[in-house]
């Protein structure tokens, strides 16, 4: 083989691995891998170090500092990416920080290390990465009403005093969150993370590559853009007692004095419209007109708020055991089932699954994640969307036997016919991983949504949970109020069409963020065809 082959092989297999890796931010599950990546990289270069220790007590110093979060990480690798603070961390490490390193070293020949850094750095994270992780810790912030602080310290609801203690965010952190809010013309989340940094610059942390000038000059730019013109000024002013020469404020500082003289003459009339706009930013934290209509509820029901079950209606739901009409597969040995809605009718099984058969689903869909799609109504083609922030594989019932017998179980306990159904699909949520509200069926306004399968609707929707999550990640349906808690080895059912085919809209639901865990599910969508003599039509729409 010559040369230019061996050029031609490389190159692919490096294209190969970078799309297959593309959007590591948006599954806990493939990030795990990095630690170890950021672990071995640590290795090498404190090999790198004893051989150059005089000469480089710079990289030392370095190196010191990875060595000690590579530790306390590789103890627990799913508990320290569950914390979204260590999962943004890392990125922005690994993204950056690296980089500038691998600049430090080339001033001085190291082949062993500068080696093991360019094969690992096609594994490593880009700025979509640390810009998805960024907005994802925002996404957080909004939907569990945290503050800065709150984030800044590690100190998320769940998180254990040890845990939080080594996922704090630095000045330099916040700075960035700060400038991520910033490029997306996000002034309400810059002006929050400017003003952290700021605080933290204050009571005496350091930093060697912000300043507070720096600091200052997006803090006044961004409660400018918001309508605060006087706090816009009185930032402008702090900046130049800090660099009087400073060119853009000085320009800043005539325009904001400007404007202020012309505002005050008509202050009353103003004042009204910038305290509405205030008033609909502080509800909408910050958000763009576009916002969903029924996010407020949607995010009350991830805080665990709005949930709309009476006591009377409570006290219909039961926990039973549950043989789906003697069926010779649990005469015996009945499932644990449990009323977790009355209507639509939501029931949750127990302990439907062993820990081994989750571990094998897991190593089967591990290696296939993909950023996970959804079904674009005006192009019919699966895309991306902001809105589902997960990587999810398919597992056919031919893979390997414990595939085979999920899918058989799911037949023996809903009675349903899972030939017609779509493969296992398995998902892994990433740093703040969500998916908002949705409908798993097709409606009629999307005539075509499963047309290629020919298998009808999706009449019903299983979903497992395949881990425990500390804190958030519950399903919740935004048209009834009800809120589904991830308990590890139990699955909820429900049906989505009624019986006479007629999409059921109470069923409209979504995955709340992820605050502190590692998230896996994996879903069973089945379908109409099949289901003829299973689950009768009804002469009424709706019933």
């Amino acid at each position: 083989m010559n040369l230019h082959h061996c050029w031609m092989i490389c190159l692919l297999l490096l294209l190969t691995s970078t799309s297959a890796r593309s959007d590591l931010f948006t599954s806990i599950g493939q990030m795990m891998d990095l630690l170890f990546v950021e672990k071995d990289l640590v290795t090498s270069l404190k090999d790198y170090i004893r051989a150059e220790e005089d000469r480089l007590q710079a990289i030392r110093r370095w190196a010191d500092k990875l060595d000690f979060l590579s530790a306390a990480a590789s103890q627990d690798p799913e508990g320290f990416l569950g914390h979204p603070v260590n999962a943004f961390k890392l990125i922005k490490r690994l993204n950056t920080e690296w980089a500038e390193l691998e600049s430090l070293v080339l001033t001085d020949v190291s082949d062993v290390f500068v080696s093991n850094l360019t094969i690992q750095r096609q594994h490593f994270p880009n700025d979509d990465d640390q810009s998805g992780a960024a907005k994802a810790l925002m996404r957080l912030q909004d939907t569990y009403r945290l503050d800065t602080d709150t984030i800044s310290s590690g100190q998320l609801p769940g998180s254990s005093p040890v845990a939080s203690m080594r996922s704090v965010l630095t000045v330099e952190d916040c700075f960035d969150l700060g400038k991520v809010a910033y490029s997306e013309a996000d002034y309400y989340h810059t002006e929050l993370w400017m003003a952290q940094a700021l605080k933290q610059l204050d009571q005496g942390d350091t930093s060697t590559t912000v300043d507070a000038v720096s600091i200052l000059d997006y803090l006044s730019y961004a409660v400018y853009q918001q309508g605060t013109l006087q706090r816009a000024l009185d930032f402008t002013k702090r900046l130049l007692e800090l660099d009087p020469t400073h060119q853009r404020a000085n320009g800043n500082l005539k325009y904001f004095e400007y404007q202020l003289s012309k505002q005050k003459k008509e202050e009353d009339r103003q004042e009204e419209e910038k305290e509405e706009q205030r008033r609909r930013r502080r509800e909408t934290g910050g958000r763009h007109d576009d916002y969903l209509p029924e996010r407020n509820k949607y995010e009350r029901l991830c805080r665990g708020e709005g949930v709309q079950m009476t006591p009377r209606r409570l006290s219909r739901l039961f926990c039973r055991y549950h043989d789906n009409g003697h069926h010779p597969r649990y005469v015996i040995g009945p499932v644990k089932q449990e009323d977790e809605w009355d209507r639509p009718r939501i029931v949750r099984y127990h302990d439907i699954v062993s820990e081994k058969e989750m571990e094998k689903v897991k190593e089967l869909a591990k290696p296939r994640l993909r950023r996970a799609t959804v079904h674009d109504p005006q192009t019919g083609r699966l895309t991306t969307a902001h809105y589902r922030v997960s990587k999810s594989a398919w597992l056919g019932a031919f893979e390997h036997p414990v595939v085979d017998q999920i899918n058989q179980r799911i037949q023996d306990v809903t009675g349903l016919d899972v030939s017609t159904a779509e493969d296992l699909q398995v998902a892994n949520y990433g740093v703040g991983g969500q998916y908002e509200p949705h409908f798993d069926f097709g409606r009629k306004d999307e005539p075509d949504a499963f047309e290629e399968l020919g298998t009808g609707n999706r009449i019903a929707t299983w979903l497992l949970y395949m881990s425990d999550v500390q804190a958030g990640g519950a399903t919740v349906f935004t048209d009834i109020g009800a809120a589904v808690q991830p308990k590890k080895g139990s699955a909820v059912f429900w049906y989505n069409l009624h019986h006479s085919g007629e999409g059921d809209y109470r069923t409209r639901h979504a995955a709340c963020p992820v605050l502190l865990g590692n998230k896996w599910v994996s879903n069973k969508w089945i379908h109409e065809r099949g289901q003829e003599f299973r689950r009768r039509c009804g002469l009424r729409e709706t019933a």
